[in-house]
């Protein structure tokens, strides 16, 4: 299993920064690896909702199949994706508004290839400093988004 976390602190009111990261129609805007997101449901997104999105890393185009497993407005929401060959990943937001209209943002990602151990070193090897890196950008994108606009 291949983890990240990322933490940033972005200077924007914490209600704006989950309204952000919780429309899926706003994830090219700051998603280094998105490329398209379909299936979404039409209102707000609760508990059980689901999507596909399009991404593409290290030159590989896949889609994930996300399901909205857990949501706490506007300080948490998780995320479980079934991807190719039976690949799955966790990611999880925590917000936490830093009292002066900031908020902290933590990004967390656990990644399980398919392929057991093998698939396990294998990721390590190949996506592991790719994830970390897109996770940075990701999030240097996002608060560039926010507090710019």
């Amino acid at each position: 299993m291949s983890q990240v976390h990322v933490t940033t602190r972005i200077e924007a009111p914490i209600e704006k920064v989950f309204e952000t990261v919780m429309d899926p129609h706003r994830l090219r805007e700051w998603v280094t690896i998105h490329r398209s997101v379909s299936d979404v449901p039409s209102g707000p997104l609760r508990k059980g909702s689901t999507m596909e999105q399009g991404m593409r890393m290290r030159g590989l185009n896949f889609t994930v199949h996300w399901t909205l497993v857990d949501l706490n407005p506007p300080t948490h929401a998780e995320w479980d994706g079934r991807g190719p060959a039976h690949s799955r990943a966790r990611i999880r937001y925590e917000l936490t508004p830093d009292g002066d209209g900031a908020t902290e943002f933590e990004y967390f990602n656990d990644f399980s290839p398919p392929g057991g151990q093998l698939g396990n070193m294998a990721s390590r090897l190949i996506i592991g400093a790719a994830s970390e890196r897109e996770a940075h950008s990701s999030l240097q994108r996002l608060k560039a988004l926010l507090e710019e606009g």
